[in-house]
């Protein structure tokens, strides 16, 4: 039933304006509201609900991800902006930060502000 609407996606910010200026200005999504308790992204057909929290505790996971055709040129580019891409013991990943998966899948993770885990995926 729900496999025929949009999916929106949330996650949560203890610093709005900092999430703003990130999601914004680095990321390239549309900022279309700031309320009082949300700040609401476009990225592509999706909506992204930024939840303004009191307080959370990050997922010790990838919490939001984008597919994109060129991972290398889009590393490339979020670095230039300040973006730190994580490295992972145990996990080979090239000078960008990027690993292969078994599967051919090529996988970079970064934070945002609030230490939420993201990610960039080429398949």
């Amino acid at each position: 039933m729900l496999g025929d609407y949009e999916l929106m996606a949330f996650s949560q910010t203890m610093q709005p304006e900092r999430a703003k200026a990130f999601y914004g200005s680095v990321l390239g999504l549309k900022l279309e509201e700031d309320s009082p308790l949300a700040l609401v992204f476009r990225a592509g057909r999706t909506i992204l609900r930024v939840q303004k929290v009191g307080s959370f505790l990050p997922l010790p996971f990838t919490s939001l991800g984008w597919s994109v055709p060129d991972i290398k040129a889009v590393v490339q580019e979020l670095s230039k902006d300040g973006v730190i891409f994580e490295r992972y013991e145990g996990m080979k990943q090239d000078d960008l930060g990027i690993w292969a998966s078994p599967t051919g899948a090529k996988v970079c993770w970064f934070k945002d502000p609030d230490g939420n885990t993201l990610s960039v995926t080429q398949f």
